[in-house]
């Protein structure tokens, strides 16, 4: 009986998983929406005093989304105004919904990654996952793969669509 060979294995093709570099740092939302008059206007005499009695420890060493839920205009200075509270003690505070600022951390963490790391080498960008990989950290790691890597493709290892061939 013959041995069974991993030729995937042993085709020396570098499989790199983006769901990986999604952050495991705690996201809180800031909802502008709690601080509304009835919901739909801010007021910025009642707003100022809200922010003075919030309790901002429960920011600390965490991301912050701020962003507006309900459908009410929110004046910049708004945004600014709590970003001023929060600065000193979040990790990080960015305006957009919760799902947008995933994909900011996401799209941070693959700014780390060197293209050099993976010159002349064959890489899978590894598809279907757990968690819904957003399609800009496609084009992201594809932008920084392209000068450097022999080949991408997209997929498994066993089952891949070629992207790219250097030639």
């Amino acid at each position: 009986m013959e041995p069974i060979i991993n030729k995937v294995a042993e085709s020396g093709i570098i499989s790199l998983d983006l769901e990986t570099y999604f952050s495991k740092e705690k996201l809180i939302v800031f909802d502008l929406k709690d601080y509304l008059f009835m919901g739909l206007i801010l007021k910025e005499k009642d707003f100022r005093a809200a922010l003075i009695t919030t309790d901002w420890e429960k920011f600390r060493d965490s991301y912050v989304a701020v962003t507006c839920s309900a459908d009410a205009i929110i004046p910049m200075w708004a945004n600014m105004l709590v970003t001023v509270y929060l600065s000193p003690i979040a990790k990080g505070v960015f305006f957009g919904t919760e799902e947008y600022v995933k994909e900011q951390l996401l799209l941070n963490a693959l700014n780390t990654i060197k293209g050099a790391d993976y010159t002349d080498q064959r890489v899978v960008v590894k598809g279907c996952g757990e968690d819904p990989v957003p399609a800009s950290a496609y084009v992201k790691i594809t932008a920084i793969l392209r000068p450097y890597a022999k080949s991408i493709m997209y997929g498994e290892p066993c089952s891949t669509v070629p992207l790219y061939k250097k030639k």
